[in-house]
């Protein structure tokens, strides 16, 4: 899962720099393991909102590459029939109930999803992906609040990635991890290394656990690195650059490659060897290169259907 997020992610580059792609793009490449990670321990029945950047949590929690290209190719066979792009992400059969570029804009949303599961006395899990950006906004902490009160089946997953777009974390905010501010609340929270899919998965599946036995909710910290620029491969606005991140920061995090990791991980422990990570390598990168046909084939939406799907009929 994390070879195919990543590959999807890269495959992106080529189309947004020379104008293919037209609508906004915020790679995933970096954080792979926390999607990856988190959604290996849901069901099919959980639930699952994302945020501005959540390829990685569309495909982790099952939607497909070729809905997920054309999506953000904008055609008519994406997972949003091309009217969303790459923001607007949603696969209600497999749980996956939106993503939304509004800073810490679908908190709220899987709170009320985690309510209506435990009024209806539904076994269901509901997790909602949000950055260290989102702490700065009062939705989250009247969530946590809220939740806290009615023990609901939720996960709060906060993906620190050190940037609020360009602003580093210690400029936002005082010293104090993330983590905490779950305490107030009497809300158990973890703080895990982001780039380690073992630890994520296992901190997940503690949380999934204490969410279905009604312990719920759960606050988990994750400490992961973006790759690339806040939008789009690079942060260059009209041929300006305008990532301040340190060149040895970036290295420091490049070292610690999710994917490379569990592959030396896998390789140590006699699990896969060489050959079977590369297979697995060229069938994803076959999957990507066929989700590209397949979205530069299919139409986009007509002008007379602009306001199809905006309302139930």
């Amino acid at each position: 899962m994390m070879v195919t997020i990543r590959m999807c992610e890269e495959s992106f580059v080529p189309g947004i720099l020379d104008g293919t792609i037209t609508c906004p793009v915020h790679l995933y490449t970096g954080q792979e393991a926390v999607a990856a990670g988190v959604c290996a321990a849901l069901d099919t029945r959980d639930y699952v909102f994302g945020s501005h950047r959540s390829h990685g949590h569309f495909l982790a929690k099952g939607g497909t590459v070729k809905e997920l290209m054309a999506e953000v190719y904008c055609r008519e066979t994406g997972c949003s029939r091309g009217r969303g792009g790459s923001m607007h992400l949603i696969d209600p059969e497999r749980g996956m109930l939106g993503a939304a570029p509004i800073v810490a804009g679908t908190i709220s949303l899987a709170l009320g999803a985690a309510m209506a599961a435990q009024v209806r006395g539904e076994d269901r899990v509901a997790v909602t992906f949000f950055g260290d950006g989102a702490t700065g906004e009062g939705v989250l902490y009247e969530a946590l609040n809220f939740a806290a009160l009615r023990r609901l089946p939720l996960i709060f997953a906060c993906e620190n990635n050190l940037y609020s777009t360009h602003m580093p974390i210690r400029e936002i905010r005082v010293d104090c991890p993330i983590v905490l501010i779950a305490s107030p609340f009497g809300i158990k929270a973890h703080r895990v290394d982001g780039n380690d899919v073992l630890a994520v998965h296992e901190a997940a599946s503690s949380a999934v656990a204490a969410c279905r036995s009604g312990n719920g909710p759960v606050f988990i910290e994750f400490l992961t690195y973006r790759m690339r620029g806040h939008v789009g491969p690079n942060d260059n606005i009209q041929g300006t650059h305008t990532d301040i991140r340190p060149p040895e920061e970036l290295e420091h995090w490049r070292a610690r490659d999710p994917i490379a990791g569990f592959e030396r991980h896998l390789l140590a422990a006699g699990a896969v060897d060489a050959d079977g990570l590369q297979r697995i390598k060229i069938e994803v990168a076959d999957q990507v290169r066929a989700a590209h046909v397949h979205a530069s084939e299919s139409s986009r939406p007509a002008q007379e259907d602009l306001y199809k799907y905006v309302f139930h009929d």
